[in-house]
Formats: structure tokens, sequence, C-alpha cells
């Protein structure tokens, strides 16, 4: 059973610094392709940033987080992390993992994460 599950979210002042996490359990973490999703209300679900590692770790961002945002994973915890600094009130929004198994998508089942002052 494909499991993601998400961690780290809450409440922070616009320029703070939250570190999300996803533990990955049910396939083979290291040759699946893992992403960041968020949502906000009102909006569309949106990709955030993307991981795959084959030989090194690569990552495409969206320009909307490209600077403030870095993700990671860390193969022996099957984990993958979202490092946000300088966050804006638009970060606002529920974070989701997602990856691809069985020829399906897996979603976890999301961390709220709000900036406000």
């Amino acid at each position: 059973q494909v499991q993601l599950v998400e961690s780290g979210g809450g409440l922070v002042q616009p320029g703070g610094s939250l570190r999300l996490s996803c533990e990955c359990s049910g396939f083979t973490f290291s040759t699946h392709y893992l992403e960041w999703h968020r949502q906000a209300p009102g909006k569309e679900r949106e990709l955030v940033v993307g991981i795959f590692t084959t030989g090194g770790t690569t990552t495409e961002y969206s320009d909307s987080v490209k600077g403030r945002f870095t993700a990671s994973r860390d193969m022996a915890k099957s984990t993958i992390y979202l490092q946000m600094n300088s966050l804006k009130p638009e970060d606002t929004a529920i974070y989701y993992c997602k990856t691809r198994v069985y020829g399906r998508d897996w979603w976890g089942q999301g961390t709220q994460v709000t900036v406000s002052s």
C-alpha cells in the first residue's frame, strides 16, 4: 500500500520559514518522481516542485517559489522535504506530496500552511 504522510505545516508570519516533510512507504522511493503541490482557498491545485533522483537529485521549481523554496530527499528515511523561506501571505495553502506508482497518482492528506501577521 502506497502511503504519503505530510507534516510540518502551521502558522507563520510573513518573512518566516517552515520545513515540510513527506514520509513515503509502499514503493521504491529511490526510483520514483515525487512532487510537492499546493492548493489555496478558491484556487486550483498547483505544482510547486518536482524531485527526481537518478545519479543525483534534480529539482524543478515553479516560478512563484524559485529562490525561496528548496526541496530535498533523504534516501535513508524515504522522506522528502520542502524548506520554505521568505514566506508570503500568498503561500497560504494546503501542501500535498504526490507520486505516481502502479499507473496511478497517489496523494498525501496534506498539511496546512498559513502565512499571516
